[in-house]
């Protein structure tokens, strides 16, 4: 009958589904029964991976406080809109009024949220017993990381490459991890300072991964007013340190000289070392550019282990065609990493958000891989902090306390979909 065949077609499906997670290795979304029934686990693993943690009240309890405040001045607000019309514009005023009364409903369904606010907390350590068990290779899910940048005069190329080296560094099976770096620009000068932050990544990760390094972006590390001894028991690490600072620094160099070259373009055209002119002379008019950097195809550190994927793509651009800006190039990058390497997860940063903490994903898989949550969980969204603010902060970069809220408030509805 239809009916039957509609069951068989689904199961079908359903089987072909659960072929294709298993290959590509998403083995948060599998069924938590199936799988301690096929996996033995200890008590530990079994364990959920993330867990709800209350905010103290002493801390919430102003911003309630704020927000009473402001509903008794809107609603003082609005009922001396609504007790006093303005006869010679009746339509204008009603219209306000509608209005005025519409954004007041928005606020007040915004506060909802924020009125009880959660934290989380993860355990590393049972993602490990779950996923990294010893002597079988990682079950850990790839992840493909984009950095976007356009204009590298504009986008210094030093402060994508230190986003770009705090993502090879970071805490992951270094077989998982994939960094594919967008240039919109098409320019010549991105290119030969992403092949420049390939080869200092030979140094620096081994480094970071040795003794502990955070934050893994150099630029940041070095700057730090910290006591960089603390907790630090490797009697060679202060030689180290100051052997990789002067590295970063000759790198620094390097940079900029490719830069102050940048400033000038020759009239023919930029040539590259082989000879041939550069294809994106025409930053309107270019075929597609991709290069493989570091991989699995022999990008070794200098320790002889592997790094991970390092992918620069410049998509390709022809007149009369638009190519909607930074959203075509974030499409031409998950086109290109759906050809390579086709992990189920995905984290964009923007050229200038290094990643600070070196176990961010392992922190965001507590969630997309649990087996009890895993399912209903669309994205997890970091907060961000700003180094460098000047000293006018005309963004109001140091102004984190709202933001922090809206992103407590709203865990929730921002985790699960």
């Amino acid at each position: 009958s239809a009916k039957w065949g509609d069951e068989k077609k689904e199961v079908s499906w359903k089987e072909r589904m659960d072929d294709w997670k298993s290959k590509q290795g998403i083995y948060g979304a599998a069924d938590p029964d199936d799988m301690d029934a096929d996996v033995p686990l200890n008590d530990e693993a079994r364990q959920p991976l993330s867990r709800k943690v209350s905010i103290a009240s002493s801390k919430v309890n102003p911003y309630r406080m704020v927000i009473i405040l402001r509903l008794f001045v809107l609603c003082v607000f609005l009922r001396y809109r609504i007790l006093n019309p303005v006869p010679e514009a009746i339509p204008l005023w009603l219209t306000s009024i509608v209005c005025e009364i519409w954004f007041a409903v928005s606020w007040i369904l915004d506060q909802f949220p924020k009125w009880y606010p959660i934290d989380r907390e993860t355990y590393l350590d049972r993602l490990s017993l779950r996923y990294e068990r010893e002597g079988e290779p990682s079950m850990l899910s790839p992840v493909d990381l984009f950095v976007s940048t356009v204009d590298p005069l504009k986008e210094p190329p030093l402060v994508t490459a230190n986003t770009v080296l705090s993502i090879l560094a970071v805490d992951y099976p270094v077989d998982k991890v994939s960094c594919y770096v967008s240039d919109d620009g098409a320019s010549m000068l991105s290119f030969e300072s992403l092949s420049e932050t390939a080869e200092f990544a030979r140094k620096w990760v081994p480094f970071c991964k040795k003794f502990n390094i955070e934050p893994r972006a150099p630029e940041f590390y070095f700057s730090r007013k910290v006591d960089y001894l603390k907790d630090k028991v490797q009697p060679t690490f202060v030689q180290e340190r100051r052997a990789m600072k002067r590295e970063y620094e000759e790198f620094k160099v390097r940079i900029n000289a490719l830069v102050s070259k940048a400033q000038k373009v020759p009239e023919e055209g930029w040539i590259m070392k082989d000879g041939t002119p550069w294809p994106g002379n025409n930053t309107r008019d270019h075929p597609g550019m991709i290069q493989v950097f570091l991989g699995h195809s022999g990008g070794l550190d200098t320790e002889g282990n592997e790094l991970p994927r390092l992918v620069y793509v410049s998509r390709e651009k022809r007149p009369g065609f638009q190519h909607h800006k930074k959203a075509g190039a974030m499409n031409a990058l998950i086109r290109v990493s759906a050809v390579l390497t086709n992990a189920p997860f995905m984290l964009n940063l923007d050229c200038d958000h290094y990643i600070n903490n070196s176990k961010a994903i392992r922190e965001s898989m507590c969630f997309l891989m649990d087996p009890q949550v895993g399912r209903k969980v669309c994205y997890v969204q970091f907060p961000q902090r700003f180094d460098g603010i000047d000293a006018h902060d005309r963004y109001a970069n140091r102004n984190t306390v709202f933001f922090d809220v809206s992103l407590y408030s709203s865990q929730s509805h921002l985790h699960y979909a």
